[in-house]
């Protein structure tokens, strides 16, 4: 054994720096095995902005954020959050009329009845003009109603109906910070300006432009889109992702709500004529942009359809809206582990945001950092194997990114003939687009379910009515209910979903309750508890064997400059 890394240098802020800082110190302080203190410093420059968008998560979010010590209600008020109970899709495929097609992908996972993915009989059977995650879910009826996911007097991060959060991204880094600098990480304000390289190329110590030469030992790379360890210092190469993906700019904007009173609990994907538009409800406003490609449209054009369609959908609150144009880098880092430093967040490797995954990428590679953590000698197969993983995720990502846009069927605009007809389709994936014509998607089907399993196809397909609209014929159906016994659980299953909206409080209330603006109710009628799509509970942190006690952040320590 080498000899035991004692520093850890983190360049770079936003969530990826701060997210990295956190769960490394959190893990670290908790190793009763380890007595020696890691040493965790984090670099972050006066003069770069981060991207600051980004405001949706995935399920795995609430149990990240209970594990880490981060106390539920400073995040509610702090980061001005809403929950999210899935995404709605709108104009993304047309159906044999040629009218826009819209339907809800939940965070539920579908019921096996009779011993089948609900998938089957749905294919089969239909649900009388649901669509398929209506047929089991409460998530759409909830959003119809404004509801939120769990009981008013629910414990701090307590299960509902599965849900993951939208956040203000700037406020949820600054949250981070406070919290690590309460845990002892320490804070460099200063830029780097050069590396110093040992002979046999790994980062000996990094100069900052104020305060001189800082040895390192295990660096971690969060400086973004620049990739200035990883790609510049390192010269490890970036795979370009724009032969699967011909989006690679956003126009974001901030807006008013129409109603403050009524929140959607939902994230709201709606396809325009070169990209989509993403709807985020925070507590306080709502976040939008627009995922394009310059191909397609300048920036100006974009920016003004944009506006077109804010004008349509919010009326008065979109007139003072400005956009900002955000530059994007689709695709990965060959390696994001190269020599001593490790690419997280944006410098590893980014997919463009259709499914919020950003946040759990930069937490898997904690993870994944710490399932393979070196000493001094960085025994290649670790970080041979950190790549493997980490290479996994991003092509899970990208294949499933790519299904919505190789199942497109409209032919109203040259873009989404492009992004059928011109765009490669990763070979996985293609492979199993051949299949998926004879049969609907099962776990044998996918190489990595780290984030999206086969369920999720099914509701990717079924919702674009895929077997209706030209991708093939539907499949021998291996449905054993007959349409009478069908309709039979789906009234059941209505059942269920009217008690449960029923039983459960208006989001606003539930907002406001949870950020110590309302008093808490008594408990409500007994509700129905739902199993999330994704797993309920995050990829646990090497050593996390019980949620820590939240971190007290009202008062950090003041940022250590040396």
């Amino acid at each position: 054994m080498g000899q035991r890394i004692k520093q850890i240098t983190i360049v770079g802020g936003g969530t990826a720096g701060w997210l990295s800082a956190l769960l490394l110190s959190r893990y670290f302080k908790q190793r009763a095995d380890d007595p020696e203190t890691r040493r965790i410093t984090l670099i972050e420059s006066p003069n770069v902005r981060t991207i600051g968008v980004g405001e949706a998560t995935v399920p795995a979010m609430p149990q990240l954020l209970k594990r880490s010590g981060v106390p539920e209600r400073e995040f509610f008020k702090r980061c001005n959050a809403s929950f999210k109970l899935g995404v709605y899709f709108d104009n993304w495929n047309h159906d044999k009329d040629g009218k826009r097609i819209g339907y809800f992908n939940s965070f539920i996972r579908p019921p096996m009845i009779a011993g089948l993915d609900a998938a089957h009989h749905f294919l089969r059977h239909g649900a009388e003009g649901r669509d398929f995650a209506e047929s089991f879910s409460p998530g759409a009826a909830l959003v119809r109603a404004c509801k939120g996911p769990r009981r008013l007097n629910a414990k701090p991060y307590e299960d509902g109906v599965g849900f993951a959060y939208h956040l203000d991204a700037g406020h949820f880094a600054e949250l981070l910070r406070d919290v690590c600098l309460a845990q002892g990480v320490e804070h460099i304000r200063d830029d780097v300006v050069d590396v110093e390289k040992t002979e046999d190329g790994y980062i000996a110590a990094l100069m900052l432009k104020e305060q001189g030469r800082l040895p390192v030992e295990l660096v971690i790379d969060c400086t973004g889109f620049r990739g200035v360890l990883v790609n510049g210092a390192l010269g490890e190469p970036f795979i370009d992702y724009s032969k699967y993906l011909a989006n690679n700019r956003a126009a974001a904007v901030q807006i008013p709500h129409t109603d403050p009173q009524k929140i959607e609990p939902v994230t709201r994907s709606t396809a325009l004529g070169a990209g989509w538009v993403w709807r985020v409800p925070l507590h306080n406003r709502v976040g939008t942009g627009y995922v394009f490609s310059s191909a397609h449209r300048s920036d100006e054009e974009a920016c003004e359809e944009l506006l077109a369609h804010l004008r349509e959908t919010a009326g008065e609150a979109a007139k003072d809206a400005t956009p900002r144009i955000i530059p994007i880098r689709v695709g990965r880092t060959r390696n994001p582990w190269v020599k001593n430093c490790v690419a997280i967040g944006l410098s590893g490797g980014f997919i463009e945001p259709l499914e919020s995954t950003a946040i759990f990428m930069i937490e898997m590679s904690v993870r994944w950092l710490l399932d393979y953590f070196p000493d001094k000698d960085f025994a290649e197969p670790l970080r041979a194997r950190f790549n493997k993983v980490a290479t996994q995720l991003y092509d899970e990502v990208r294949d499933f990114i790519c299904l919505h846009y190789a199942l497109g069927n409209r032919t109203d605009s040259q873009y989404w003939i492009d992004a059928r007809e011109e765009l490669e389709v990763p070979d996985p994936l293609a492979a199993n687009l051949e299949l998926w014509k004879h049969a609907l998607p099962t776990p044998n089907d996918l190489t990595s379910q780290s984030l999206f399993s086969y369920h999720v196809f099914h509701a990717v397909m079924l919702g674009k009515q895929v077997y209706d609209t030209g991708f093939a014929e539907a499949p021998y159906s291996t449905a054993t209910l007959d349409r009478e016994q069908w309709m039979q659980r789906l009234a059941k299953m209505q059942q269920v979903i009217d008690r449960t909206v029923q039983s459960l409080p208006d989001h606003r209330q539930l907002l406001d309750t949870i950020r110590g603006e309302l008093e808490e109710a008594p408990a409500p009628p007994q509700s129905v508890r739902f199993s999330a799509l994704a797993p309920p509970a995050t990829v646990a942190i090497p050593g996390y064997g019980t949620p820590m006690k939240p971190v007290i952040v009202n008062k950090p320590k003041t940022a250590v400059n040396k």
